[in-house]
């Protein structure tokens, strides 16, 4: 590619797109129901559980055994780092997850609500963003081949398609609590603003730090895996309908793995 940056940025601004078209769900006169936004959310779960693995983890292994490493030194490695790099960051920043009866997490401020709400779902989008650069960033640079532009899209279109809950998700309960549904889509969108921004970063940090990029990759990884046992997957199951939330961890596993064979 000639420019992976901007096809980063472009991946990024996909993702944040489909936050927006989930978050403009506030405008339709019914809220959709708790079991369908539960299924979306293990749907979202399921997808993002299959991208770390398929379009993450694998290629930044073989990327490290045409580099003459061990493989999996640098996928254990950088996973480990993704995720204690995201529980500091849930430690310190202010924050609080959507389910219901859920305690304000972080340092203690006096912020409104709507504003730590709104923190906890960037923490989550964040690492998102990031796993997209360092994607797109791969294709342009890696040596080996194991990183291709359809796997690259692939993990783009996996992870907008898991956008889209997470934005309604944001948006209706603001709905619910009196604001008006251009206010609460603003909000909605708002959210994952960050996505285009940590995709630049993470083709930057690649084109940085070529060397490095099985340990980004697997990085990229644990940060979205940390996210999804964390948040996604408890808030999905939070009002009893574990079945359903389950059914779509399981259908959204499916799909992105076949999105990123067929793709990839």
């Amino acid at each position: 590619m000639e420019s992976p940056i901007l096809y980063a940025f472009l991946g990024g601004l996909f993702t944040w797109g489909l936050t927006a078209l989930g978050a403009a769900s506030v405008f339709l006169a019914k809220e959709p129901s708790r079991k369908l936004l539960d299924g979306m959310l293990g749907f979202a779960a399921g997808v993002m559980l299959a991208a770390s693995v398929f379009s993450l983890l694998l290629p930044g292994m073989e990327m490290a055994e045409a580099q003459g490493m061990v493989p999996w030194i640098p996928a254990v490695v950088g996973f480990l780092l993704g995720g204690g790099l995201l529980r500091l960051i849930d430690r310190f920043l202010p924050h609080v997850h959507l389910e219901p009866g859920a305690r304000e997490e972080g340092l203690h401020t006096e912020w409104r609500r709507t504003t730590l709400l709104i923190l906890a779902i960037t923490l989550h989008n964040f690492p998102e963003g990031l796993a997209v650069g360092v994607a797109f960033g791969a294709v342009g640079l890696d040596p080996t081949g194991a990183a291709t532009l359809g796997g690259a899209i692939a993990l783009a279109v996996g992870i907008g398609l898991q956008n889209m809950p997470e934005g309604l998700a944001v948006a209706w309960p603001l709905r619910r609590a009196g604001m008006p549904a251009a206010k609460a889509w603003f909000y909605g969108q708002l959210s994952a603003i960050v996505e285009p921004l940590g995709a630049v970063l993470g083709a930057l940090l690649v084109a940085e730090m070529l060397a490095l990029l099985p340990y980004l990759m697997a990085l990229a990884a644990g940060a979205m895996v940390f996210v999804i046992v964390e948040e996604v997957i408890p808030e999905s199951q939070a009002e009893g309908n574990g079945d359903i939330s389950t059914f779509g961890v399981m259908t959204g596993f499916a799909l992105m793995m076949a999105l990123d064979v067929a793709l990839g």
